[in-house]
């Protein structure tokens, strides 16, 4: 006999499954489940184990995994990780962080990745962040299913709850690993977990399952929004993936705020801070229009620049006074992670030298008769200013020839020309 509905796995029909297994009660229960089910290794199951080793019972744990996954026949990876707290958020989120970075790279294209929260796990994230005075998007909670890496992320066990799993696990005669950890009140969700939800509960019995219920109404209306967010986005599209900062400005202040967190999420960028909407309304669409105003959080920032915002990665630095000589017959790596390459010729007559702007510089443009700042070219050819810094120069001795691809002087110009060459400039991509 099992609690769970014959459907309950229905979703994953004929598709390759990953399962997150820590070896604990939730995970043992979601992979015996799909170990155990019709045409399930046809499809692809296999199963990984993050190694956090922040127990010193971590080594013992990763083999319990391996002995289970070696008696069901499911392939396991044992994944070894270290936890920092880049994320600034504590130790759980940053274990979280690293797990889930573990698992994106592990997953393959079209694979799902199962992971095995379930019904009080979602009430108890529906309640730390309405304590965090987290929006209706925060309120949804946990998804059953959403985009993850190459493939999907899918909670099967979502609506089930916990006490289910703990009667199924008795039933097959699961083993199962207790992380001490879990009793310690410190953590906000084994406070929650272990202390405010049984105080509820004995007063009103279906408490996690009314969370978990508000938390799937509040899903059905982030996904409302979501559609409008969409359509108001593309509404204050500046080009090149900026926002016009007068369409912006004409939205209600929720509407804009929702556009301006879509935008920001679509950029690759991390979360805004709670102070970040307002803080980007204030310093930067009412900033003077001739005013480069930014916002700035962890690695990322906002520019305002001729009247769109700009979402920008944080770009690595050129190390001081660094300069190489190059001909052009292969690509030139720089230290920023850029890269210059010559197409269409061998190599230049001589070899040139590269480095990075230091100021002052002067560049005669085709068809003129003397030469102009550098800075002035840089603005009138709309570089933005954060990519300035680093256009390599070609230098022959004191004569600046190009600033990347975007300027070229006239002597680089007709040389070029004369080749049907061309003179390529990849740009840094931003750190993560």
């Amino acid at each position: 006999m099992t609690p769970f509905s014959p459907s309950l796995l229905d979703a994953a029909a004929g598709t390759p499954v990953l399962v997150g297994f820590s070896g604990g009660l939730d995970s043992s229960v979601l992979l015996h489940l799909l170990a155990h089910a019709p045409d399930r290794r046809e499809a692809g199951l296999r199963a990984v184990h993050v190694h956090h080793g922040l127990q010193a019972e971590a080594d013992d744990w990763a083999a319990h995994c391996q002995r289970i996954c070696d008696e069901w026949q499911v392939p396991l990876h044992v994944v070894h990780v270290q936890v920092g707290d880049a994320t600034g958020l504590g130790p759980e989120a940053a274990a979280r962080h690293v797990r889930h970075a573990a698992f994106a790279e592990l997953l393959q294209p079209g694979e799902w990745l199962a992971l095995a929260h379930h019904r009080d796990d979602q009430a108890e994230t529906f309640l730390l962040r309405a304590l965090r005075g987290s929006g209706i998007d925060g309120l949804a909670a946990m998804r059953e299913r959403r985009a993850f890496a190459a493939g999907q992320l899918w909670r099967p066990l979502l609506h089930v709850p916990r006490a289910a799993l703990e009667v199924h696990a008795r039933q097959h005669r699961l083993h199962w690993i207790e992380d001490p950890s879990n009793t310690r009140d410190t953590f906000d969700r084994n406070f929650l977990r272990n202390t405010v939800m049984p105080l509820l509960a004995g007063r009103w019995p279906d408490a996690a399952a009314m969370f978990a219920r508000s938390a799937a109404l509040a899903g059905e209306a982030a996904g409302l929004l979501h559609a409008h967010d969409a359509q108001a986005l593309h509404a204050c599209d500046g080009g090149d993936g900026t926002l016009s900062v007068a369409a912006l400005r004409a939205l209600p202040p929720p509407a804009c705020a929702r556009v301006l967190r879509l935008w920001v999420q679509q950029r690759g960028l991390p979360p805004l801070p709670g102070n970040g909407v307002a803080r980007i309304r204030h310093d930067l669409l009412d900033a003077a229009h001739d005013r480069q105003a930014e916002f700035r959080w962890q690695q990322a920032r906002i520019v305002r620049w001729r009247d769109c915002l700009h979402a920008i990665g944080e770009l690595p630095h050129w190390p001081a006074g660094w300069q190489a000589r190059w001909d052009g017959h292969a690509p030139l790596p720089l230290p920023d992670g850029g890269r210059l390459e010559l197409h269409g010729a061998p190599a230049f007559d001589t070899p040139l030298q590269v480095r990075q702007r230091n100021g002052g510089e002067r560049i005669r443009l085709p068809g003129r008769g003397h030469s102009h700042l550098l800075k002035h070219c840089l603005q009138d050819a709309g570089v933005a200013p954060w990519l300035r810094p680093h256009l390599p120069l070609l230098c022959d001795g004191a004569q600046v020839l190009a600033a990347g691809d975007r300027i070229v002087s006239a002597t680089l110009h007709d040389w070029l020309r004369d080749r049907a060459a061309q003179l390529h400039w990849h740009a840094p991509a931003p750190v993560n």
